[in-house]
């Protein structure tokens, strides 16, 4: 116990000093909800939590190749590769510490040191890791144990993961339902009452209660505002009523207020709860560091200080590390391990530590260590066994009595499926226009379908329509349920994070979905039928009816469960989608419809008996042609016409299951020719239920088994053509590292000043500034549905070279808003007031002679650090300068931000890639290779970044201001260090008002004084940065209405007077920078050139893309080549012929879904920054795009001509053969084309996704496949068939396959009669193969009886019934399919033309 009284008597010293700071407005509520709980009977849950020894092992991998489509082949190089094991990388080596109920640690570390590894391993999240040695105790559970209350030791990540569509009401009481204890306390009316109390507590206490009824929101949906995005998460985190909480960097995001609230109401919950309270934070303000008891700080996993906060910063400055006046405590501790940044205090130059194994060495040897591992014995105390029994009582008694005794949750099953149907129907609801878009392409497809197949005759012309249109309803319904693969992996993080803390079982998310599916899926299939159904003329009878209705529900919801369960059972979206789009070929090709099941091949017919769609089809062909008698008609009446009426001497053919001799086909036996039969109608019903609880329950399963994603530290990736000198380099610098013997620790303060003449030399190459810019009275609107808003409310300023601005206010105060107005960024509302520079208006070329870094870092992934910045060099230096010049001068920026160790790794995604403080140098840089020549605007470069990184970006930027750059910056949260780097201020109120605008002054004494004047003085320790946002919006505003106060102050007066003198004083003079005259630095076809290579070279590394295109390829054309192998000459055959070419065309879908995601990727860096800063046209990106996939396609032509075209037995012949290949090479064309077009004008990629199905569906429609031309109503016939690109290419394919080639009917095959009295054959039939048979082959003319008639004598004769009249028409069709890939990819121009937008100018 002595250790515990030692630290509460210190607590209480303190809580002396600091009382009226730490004292949290709601901490009387939260003293009362405890007293009510005791009161209750129900016990305290207090834990704890103590680690020693405690390491962790990933595998190491510092630096990946990143192959291309050439050297993944490489085999030699793989194996050789291959031996060596990767090796293992400590990212936590031997940590310690105790943290018991009631207290706080802060856990500080610089990114990369492991900070996030520890508090995971505290949360007991351990399995994405590869080696975890070492003991952790929750009170005297051990891991193991503890796994039971995964809700009760919660983490809450950096990353926010929320359903976007959900408001922050719904996403609350989502997790307050799934908190309510079995026993509630007493005095509360019922549980619903008490999780209402909970909620409104929980929204109150992060001030966000206002956010109820907005929608989260994401990148892509608007929604709530960043920093109460954060404030949902965190109090979701608290709505699980946990006993151990890790957070991680919560504050990312919040101004500094908000940040001081979350710390104090952290502080009154653990106190007055027990809870035990890890942290970990970026830019710590001292007045949070202040509320912490324990601080751990970690130096790339080692352990250089564990101890009481007190102690930490008198522990640091005996060894000789000085903390500079005002500096963030926080900051110093992690700076200390950082070479550049240490300040060593006189006299210790030769002493202090100079790396973390010096420093853990120190700390090991101090009196403080063995003090702190006392504590380590507290999970064998009586006290914590005691605690311990205590928490397990208190979580029985609040868990639903059904519930097992290790289950994690808290309210019953059923509970938890009621709550997830709900959330499910808001989640449907809130995202309306994907609903909607779903339900009218619905209507659409059914109306056209069922003109596509109007009034189908009752006779054998009706045979191939009737079943044709069956098979849609099927094909429709399925395809609409693929997008349920995209859908898994949206979800996937929430449900992830949900289940970890204990939230619900994945069964119930699973059983929830399914219940939601199931009245969207009535509603799709009612549409769909009472349209189809009626218009087709399918059997009118009402029993028809309703079987055809309930066999599609059956069918559609078959199909969404099947595709749900692809897509849990795949761990990566790009596997799931390879795989769904295959299982569709499939399914469809063995359904029954395009192979009849007699005449599948024994090796893949199996398939048939495990496709849900072709029990569903028998089923639908046996209800519709049970018990009907089916004349025949046409071409399967032999012989008819003009004196054959006698029905005596005529018979069917080519019709399945005609007797020979009759002239009409029983519907039973034509179904028994498919093997089919009425009895099996509700037998398949039930088989397909069958099929449904099987999908359902691997989707149960898979979701089960989810795990996040594997953690291997951060990775840098190596393009493969580049490793070589990559290699070189990381050699050259090991050698100089043992020669001069230095570790990295050496270089301290006074080294500093032997480099700082080195670096003056790169400073005269860079890029001097003379111009003013200048903004007067500037008010921005926007239209909302409420009335017009104003963003900006006249306000007023200036940047001069040689100056570094500061643009503050709260979140939501305009900073981002005022950026994008001045530097031309916006394209909708109205903006009035002057915008000025040197005292004239804005020249053509201000846009790129600007430089904009915004706030979100828009990279291309696969290009390397060197590439990105001489892209935008030679792109946007002016037009004047001789390349090398525009690429040296690349090289000064890479040194002057210190990325030559980067220079040659791939930019990548977070996570696989540069880290975020990497890529915001990158994009620093993108801008300063332009070579701005009038200023640069930065969007909150510092957010995200840990403190060494933030003050290492904002001393960049006072070094650029230093050579007479003029930049203005916005910033969040910014430390007394940070702040007093800058020249001037403009603070921002919420609605655009102006506080301030003027000097900072040295210390910022300038403006304290301001606010002193006006009632407001800043307190000494505090931060003045700080202090002002809570003047201005927070807790210190007094009331007052501060844009007034400014605007009656002298101060106001005397900037006005300045803004005016600057501009005449600019206009007199001759201008600072002169204007070309071109809105592009670079002619087009220079860009062209650019910005293909970049395209190209992105592409060739892209190998997971291309590969998957490949593997689409030869996957679908083995699979169509085997399934109809070497194709016969019978009649039926000529269908066979017909279909294998048929499902070539099927090959786009699923590459166009793949090929959608990446454009629109790369349209949106386009839009969100290349073409903001003209960088290059849009007709150069559409141009890079296009040009750069060809020489792939080209490549998916010959691998799918080779798979496919000689395992049909198709012609030999070369200009056969040669006619198809080309014909298939164009066709690649026309689909990518088609897939862009609809990317380039697509919102976004779900978007995109729906459009697909609707206009390949309407050609496939139309392409004279499904309904022959002469049956196709006459509505569609002269437009949309002659219009359509598949039908050409169908022709084209059919013509070089089929003509003249002979056929041989088979034994049953043959309309077989009698001549009328005993005339022979020939003289029979005279007329008619003169007239209407003449493509009919007599076998017997001799024969007196029995006369055998085969349909057709050639393959011309049956091209001759679907519209191909001579062999020319073959090559006419296959020029008609070039013209229509020129048109589609004169689309893709068309439709980006009408997306882009002009920006608005000030007016």
């Amino acid at each position: 116990m002595g250790a515990q009284g030692d630290s509460s008597s210190a607590a209480s010293t303190r809580e002396e000093n600091t009382v009226d700071n730490r004292q949290w407005s709601l901490q009387p509520k939260v003293e009362a909800m405890k007293e009510r709980e005791q009161n209750s009977g129900i016990p305290p849950r207090e834990l704890g939590v103590t680690w020693k020894d405690l390491t962790v092992q990933v595998i190491s991998s510092d630096a990946a190749i990143q192959e291309n489509v050439l050297s993944q082949f490489n085999i030699p190089k793989k194996i050789q590769e291959s031996k060596h094991r990767p090796p293992l990388k400590t990212i936590l080596d031997s940590s310690h510490g105790c943290v018991k109920p009631g207290e706080m640690l802060l856990v500080l570390g610089r990114p990369g040191s492991g900070c996030t590894t520890l508090l995971n391993l505290l949360a007991n999240k351990r399995e994405s890791y590869r080696s975890v040695t070492g003991d952790v105790h929750y009170g005297s559970m051990d891991a193991k144990e503890a796994h039971k209350y995964r809700g009760q030791i919660v983490m809450n990540n950096e990353e926010e993961v929320f359903f976007p569509t959900l408001t922050v009401g719904q996403t609350m009481d989502f997790a307050t339902r799934l908190n309510i204890p079995y026993k509630i306390p007493d005095g509360v009316a019922s549980p619903e009452e008490y999780r209402k109390e909970n909620m409104d507590f929980l929204l109150e206490a992060m001030g966000i209660s206002h956010t109820t009824n907005t929608k989260v929101g994401n990148e892509y949906v608007r929604g709530v505002s960043g920093g109460e995005r954060k404030r949902v998460s965190i109090i979701e985190c608290m709505a699980s009523r946990g006993s151990v909480f890790c957070w991680d960097n919560s504050t990312r995001g919040l101004d500094a207020s908000t940040a001081l609230e979350w710390a104090k109401c952290l502080r009154a919950m653990t106190d007055v709860t027990g809870l035990s309270t890890i942290v970990t934070l970026y830019q710590a303000s001292n007045g949070i560091y202040d509320l912490f008891d324990k601080v751990l700080v970690l130096d790339y996993g080692k352990e250089v200080y564990y101890g009481p906060m007190k102690e930490a910063r008198p522990f640091m400055e005996a060894l000789g590390f000085q903390c500079q006046e005002g500096a963030n405590v926080a900051d110093y501790l992690t700076g200390i391990t950082v070479p550049t940044e240490r300040v060593v205090r006189p006299g210790f130059e030769k002493t202090f530590p100079r790396n973390a194994d010096q420093l853990r060495d120190i700390y090991q040897k101090s009196e403080l260590y063995p003090r702190m591992a006392a504590e380590y014995s507290y999970p064998t105390s009586e006290e914590a066994r005691e605690r311990t029994r205590q928490f397990e009582e208190s979580v029985a008694v609040e868990k639903n009595k059904h519930l097992g005794k290790n289950s994690p949750f808290t309210v019953s099953f059923f509970q938890q499926v009621k709550a997830c149907i709900a959330r499910q129907y808001q989640i449907v609801l809130g995202d309306k226009p994907t609903f909607f878009i779903k339900q009218g392409s619905t209507l659409g497809q059914a109306l056209i379908a069922g003109s596509l197949f109007y009034n189908a005759p009752d006779n054998s012309a009706g045979l191939f329509v009737k079943s044709g249109a069956l098979f849609y309803s099927l094909l429709h319904n399925s395809l609409m349920s693929m997008s349920e693969v995209i859908d898994s992996f949206s979800g996937r993080p929430v449900l992830l994070k949900q289940k970890g803390m204990g939230f619900f079982h994945p069964a119930a998310f699973c059983l929830a979905q399914v219940a939601a599916d199931i009245p969207v899926i009535i509603l799709q299939v009612s549409v769909w039928s009472i349209i189809l159904y009626f218009m087709v003329a399918l059997n009118m009878d009402a029993g028809a009816w309703f079987t055809y209705w309930i066999l599609l529900i059956a069918a559609s919801m078959t199909m969404t469960a099947f595709f749900r369960a692809i897509g849990a059972s795949f761990r990566t979206f790009d596997d799931a989608s390879k795989v769904s789009g295959f299982m569709i070929s499939a399914l469809i090709m063995y359904n029954g419809f395009q192979i009849q099941k007699p005449k599948m091949h024994p090796w893949l017919g199996w398939i048939y008996w495990i496709n849900p769609m072709a029990y569903a089809f028998d089923a639908l062909l046996s209800n519709e042609f049970h018990g009907t008698t089916i004349p025949c008609v046409g071409v399967n009446l032999v012989p008819n016409g003009p004196g054959y009426t006698d029905l005596e001497h005529q018979s069917c053919a080519g019709v399945g299951g005609a007797i020979q001799g009759e002239n009409m086909v029983y519907g039973d036996n034509y179904l028994k020719s498919l093997s089919y039969s009425h009895s099996h109608v509700w037998r398949n019903f039930g088989i397909l239920w069958a099929w449904w609880a099987l999908f359902v329950g691997i989707t149960i399963v898979a979701t089960t088994k989810w795990r996040p994603l594997s953690e291997g530290g951060p990775s840098l990736l190596i393009p493969r053509e580049n490793a070589k000198h990559v290699h070189a380099k990381a050699i050259q610098t090991i050698d100089e590292e043992k020669a001069g013997g230095s570790s990295s620790g050496e270089e301290t303060v006074y080294d500093k000043e032997a480099s700082a003449g080195e670096a003056k030399d790169t400073d005269k190459d860079l890029v001097r500034n003379t111009s003013v810019f200048t903004w007067k009275n500037l008010t921005y609107t926007v239209k909302t549905p409420t009335g017009d808003r104003v963003l900006l409310d006249n306000v007023q300023g200036w940047v001069k070279p040689g100056m570094l601005g500061a643009l503050m206010g709260s979140s939501g105060a305009g900073k981002t808003t005022l950026l994008d107005v001045l530097a031309q960024r916006k394209t909708e509302g109205t903006i009035q007031g002057s915008i000025l520079v040197d005292g004239r208006p804005l020249p053509v070329s201000f846009q790129r002679s600007a430089g904009y870094c915004e706030q979100l870092d828009v990279h291309e992934p696969y290009s390397t650090v060197r590439e990105a910045l001489e892209f935008s060099a030679l792109l946007r230096q002016p037009r004047e300068v001789p390349r090398e010049e525009k690429l040296k001068y690349v090289d000064t920026i890479i040194d002057l931000l210190e990325l030559h160790d980067l220079a040659d790794t791939l930019i990548g995604r977070v996570g696989a890639g540069l880290s975020v403080e990497q890529r915001k140098r990158v994009t620093i840089g993108v801008e300063l290779v332009a070579k701005p020549s009038i200023l640069i605007f930065l969007d909150e470069p510092t957010s995200g970044l840990d403190g060494q990184s933030a003050f290492n970006t904002v001393r960049f930027l006072r070094k650029l201001a230093d050579i007479g750059q003029a930049v203005l910056v916005t910033i969040h949260q910014p430390s007394q260090q940070l702040f007093a780097q800058f020249d001037t201020l403009l603070l921002l109120a919420k609605g655009g008002k102006t506080v301030y605008f003027g000097e900072i002054g040295d210390n910022a004494q300038t403006i304290k004084d301001y606010f002193a004047k006006y009632g407001a003085p800043c307190p000494d320790e505090t931060n003045p940065a700080e202090h002002m946002i809570d003047v201005v919006s927070g807790a210190l505003s007094k009331d007052k209405d501060w844009n007034q106060v400014w605007l009656s102050s002298p101060e106001h007066k005397a900037v006005e007077e300045e803004l005016d003198h600057i501009v005449a004083d600019a206009a007199s003079k001759p201008p600072g920078t002169q204007d070309d005259g071109h809105e592009f630095a670079t002619p087009l076809w220079e860009q062209l050139k650019i910005v293909t290579h970049r395209n190209n070279v992105s592409l060739y590394r892209n190998t997971g893309y291309l590969n998957n295109k490949f593997a689409l390829h030869v996957g679908s054309a083995l699979f169509n080549g085997f399934s109809f192998w070497m194709v016969g000459d019978r009649v039926s055959d000529l269908q066979m012929r017909l279909f294998t070419i048929f499902n070539f065309i099927f090959v786009a879908p699923g590459v166009i879904a793949q090929l959608q995601p990446l454009f629109i990727e790369r349209r949106q860096i386009f839009e969100a920054r290349e073409k903001k800063s003209k960088m290059y046209s849009w007709i150069a990106f559409v141009t890079g795009l296009i040009v750069s996939e060809l020489p792939y396609l080209c490549v998916c032509a010959v691998l799918y001509f080779v798979c496919w075209y000689y395992t049909t037995g198709a012609p030999h012949a070369s200009s056969r053969a040669g006619g198809t290949f080309f014909v298939m090479l164009m066709y690649e064309f026309v689909y990518t084309g088609i897939g862009q077009f609809i990317a380039a004008y697509a919102p976004n990629a779900i978007f995109a996704a729906l459009a697909n199905p609707f206009v390949i569906g309407i050609l496939v429609s139309f392409c004279g496949v499904l309904v022959p031309y002469s049956q196709i109503q006459v509505f569609w016939r002269y437009w949309i068939y002659y219009a359509n690109p598949f039908n050409y290419l169908m022709g084209s394919m059919l013509v070089f396959n089929l003509w003249d080639k002979k056929i041989e009917c088979a034994d049953k095959e043959f309309a077989i009669f009698n001549p009328p009295n005993g005339t022979t054959c020939a003289e029979y039939l005279k007329d008619y193969m003169m007239g209407m048979g003449q493509a009919t082959n007599l076998i017997n003319p001799e024969a007196t009886e029995g006369c055998r008639v085969c349909q057709y004598t050639t393959g011309s004769d049956y091209l001759r019934t679907i519209n191909l009249k001579s062999y020319s028409y073959g090559w006419r069709d296959a020029g008609l399919v070039v013209v229509f890939a020129v048109s589609s990819y004169s689309m893709v121009y068309a439709l980006m033309k009408l997306r882009t937008k002009t920006s608005k100018k000030a007016e």
